[in-house]
């Protein structure tokens, strides 16, 4: 089982997120558990500062050092070494890709630290082992990324998922976009099933399905490509 802690200044966005679908099933199963915490908690003063404006001048504000430093030891206080990972998500990490989801699978804990604001102070990197970016655009801050992490790591638990099989062929798996893949009617109004998927024979449909995988990621993403025969 994985334990996945987001610490956000907005926890309600996760309320609908977290009961839904099967990531609710997965919880109530206890094949994954979920806290969300309040950085406010961990706020500086009467009024729970987490952020202030940057040193030099500039617009906007900035996260604070001291409440994420706080909340990073109080809630990582009981972790064992080297079963556990601390994230930053920011624009400036490593671009999150399906080998990432399935390396912060094996972890017992992950803890998710969804930025704000313009940004964090700059010490804060220190305190995690590694940043993530869920793509090259700016979002409103980290919560939308830690569900995409969150979503893309829980599906691969044993016992998730109905069909074991369903994570082995999708998209992104073996570096290759999904095949195509079609259901009833076999012509609706004149756009037809692939014969070969009618066949029966197993044998030529997974070699049609490879090659379409191929041809597919060749139009569509040749980036995944790179480096590969």
């Amino acid at each position: 089982m994985i334990k996945f802690h987001i610490l956000t200044l907005f926890p309600d966005l996760f309320s609908g997120f977290l009961k839904e679908s099967i990531l609710a099933r997965a919880q109530k199963q206890g094949l994954i558990e979920i806290y969300v915490y309040n950085l406010r908690d961990w706020g500086i003063g009467k009024h729970n500062q987490v952020d202030d404006s940057p040193y030099g001048g500039g617009t906007g504000m900035v996260i604070m050092m001291e409440p994420i430093d706080v909340a990073i030891k109080e809630i990582t206080k009981d972790w064992m070494p080297k079963k556990n990972r601390k994230i930053l998500l920011t624009p400036q990490g490593k671009i999150y890709n399906q080998k990432k989801a399935e390396d912060l699978s094996k972890y017992e804990n992950v803890l998710l630290i969804c930025g704000r604001y313009e940004g964090f102070d700059e010490r804060i990197r220190a305190l995690v082992d590694e940043e993530l970016s869920i793509g090259n655009y700016i979002l409103n801050g980290g919560e939308v990324a830690a569900m995409a992490v969150v979503e893309s790591v829980f599906r691969l638990l044993p016992g998730v998922l109905t069909k074991e099989e369903a994570t082995r062929i999708e998209t992104f798996h073996d570096g290759l976009l999904e095949y195509p893949q079609y259901t009833r009617p076999e012509d609706y109004y004149g756009k037809k099933v692939p014969p070969v998927l009618l066949s029966g024979n197993h044998a030529k449909i997974e070699k049609w399905r490879h090659e379409q995988a191929v041809k597919k990621t060749i139009e569509k993403r040749p980036d995944l490509l790179d480096g590969r025969d």
